[in-house]
């Protein structure tokens, strides 16, 4: 299946955390370090906003940045279909859990107004944060991505933090994420084509449904994670020490003035909150 803003190339369904789609755009030629710290800013960022204004600031700031990375807003928003059963919980749970006025009663329990204030505010900065990181990794590639970890983790080696080594891993884990659910797609198709119905019977029954498809998926990922091992012997991979890279990371006017504006965006969204 193949999706606008993809390159015709094709993509896993409804996922967009960890893929990378290649492109020439403002945002992908970024420096990854940049972009990293740029994105925990918004984060931060995201946790400040209150008031209806600064989330329409906000949002006209994402509309901008997805513009800006030449990647279809529709890919984008549709691949965060995943967590929509968060979003909704999160909304739900607030509604009823937050006294204030009484909206509504749903049996013993009372929708306040302050409930539906939490709420939509608490399931749209998942939205945000969600959306923000997912073009994170979107424009920036796995080896960008571990060299710019592992050059802003560089100042904590001082003090025995294994900066390649944990930017190995969280780039690997990222790498694999849609590997890994391109794999549970395929095993549910191959246990459905042997006549198992993971969506039937009760809920318990649902659950012990999942078992075969767990056990499978297990191995086939321990298999997976060995022969990268192998792989990475093979390439005589000895850890970040005496390692040269081919593409040297350089911060240059555009990023910082990437970073300017992002800080700038955050300042005004924290005053009109």
């Amino acid at each position: 299946m193949k999706y606008a803003g993809t390159g015709g190339r094709p993509v896993i369904r409804n996922l967009v955390i960890g893929q990378y789609i290649p492109a020439n755009s403002i945002i992908h030629n970024l420096d990854p370090r940049a972009k990293i710290i740029s994105i925990g800013i918004m984060m931060v960022g995201v946790f400040l906003l209150e008031s209806l204004i600064s989330f329409l600031w906000w949002f006209g700031w994402v509309g901008l940045l997805m513009s800006m990375t030449g990647i279809s807003p529709v890919y984008l928003i549709r691949g965060i279909k995943p967590i929509w059963f968060i979003i909704i919980f999160t909304v739900i749970m607030h509604l009823f859990m937050n006294p204030g006025e009484v909206v509504a009663a749903v049996g013993p329990f009372t929708i306040t107004d302050v409930g539906i204030q939490k709420g939509l505010i608490i399931g749209t900065r998942i939205f945000l944060l969600v959306i923000i990181t997912s073009m994170l990794t979107l424009t920036t590639s796995p080896l960008e991505l571990t060299d710019g970890l592992e050059s802003l983790l560089k100042p904590f080696k001082k003090i025995g933090v294994p900066s390649h080594e944990l930017a190995m891993m969280m780039t690997i884990a990222l790498r694999f994420i849609p590997t890994l659910l391109e794999e549970t797609e395929r095993i549910m198709k191959a246990q459905m084509a042997r006549g198992m119905d993971f969506r039937a019977g009760s809920l318990m029954k649902r659950v012990k449904n999942v078992v075969p498809l767990m056990v499978p998926l297990f191995v086939s990922a321990f298999r997976r994670a060995d022969e990268l091992a192998l792989a990475m012997e093979a390439r005589c991979y000895r850890g970040g020490e005496g390692r040269t890279r081919m593409k040297q990371l350089k911060f240059t006017i555009r990023d910082q003035f990437a970073l300017v504006a992002v800080l700038a965006v955050v300042g005004v969204a924290t005053m009109l909150r």
